[in-house]
């Protein structure tokens, strides 16, 4: 495989830090208050979506009489409380800094509100200060969320980069969709829960970013 890569962009929760655990436990703990149970069944459907797409997925899978709005504030505080004590995956620090060192361009793009990603970067400034471009999911200039193009078709607008030019790492079937769907090559690194079959897309498919080769790619 020898595509002409000029650009990166990167999900960020499951993917460049470790933040699908304190979702779980938020979603867990809004269930528990109903007699539900969140699992994995569940869980691996929302993987990567916007905020409110999840909820809505949660409360019909559940039963649970809330409205999205409710929903989302029911977890709101658990969310909060953990944030903040996000911690990068494995591989992450040091591929972003190589792909630095090497003058490429980075991007984030997150399914998840600003005020929450400031919340999981707050510890973590001085890395993410390595990347050219960070778009939420709530940004006015994002219109649908994953598996929709949307927010990646707009990272490489901001960093002036060509679709076809951009290599995207993902760790939900929502991303990889989006991915492939904005005309971008998808690496996946998939909680090792998930079923490999979803991500038949990907361009290659990884256990951690610690294996990923950049010479593969052309780098």
């Amino acid at each position: 495989m020898n595509p002409k890569i000029t650009h990166i962009i990167y999900d960020n929760d499951g993917l460049l830090l470790d933040t699908e655990p304190f979702y779980t436990e938020a979603h867990g703990e809004v269930a528990a208050r109903y007699g539900k149970t969140f699992d994995w069944s569940i869980k691996s459907k929302i993987i990567g979506l916007k905020a409110e797409d999840s909820a809505r997925i949660c409360i019909a899978a559940m039963g649970i009489p809330l409205t999205v709005t409710e929903y989302l504030e029911a977890r709101k505080a658990k969310l909060e409380e953990l944030f903040p004590k996000s911690e990068p995956l494995p591989g992450a620090v040091r591929l972003t800094r190589w792909f630095a060192e090497q003058g490429v361009p980075q991007a984030v793009a997150t399914s998840a509100e600003r005020c929450h990603f400031d919340l999981k970067a707050s510890r973590h400034g001085q890395w993410y200060a390595l990347f050219n471009c960070i778009v939420t999911g709530d940004d006015p200039e994002v219109g649908q969320g994953k598996p929709a193009p949307d927010i990646f078709l707009l990272a490489a607008k901001r960093m002036q980069a060509d679709p076809e030019q951009c290599l995207v790492f993902e760790d939900s079937p929502a991303g990889i969709a989006a991915a492939r769907a904005a005309g971008m090559y998808a690496v996946a690194v998939p909680d090792p829960h998930m079923d490999h079959g979803v991500y038949r897309d990907a361009h290659e498919i990884l256990r951690s970013l610690e294996e990923f080769d950049p010479s593969r790619w052309g780098f």
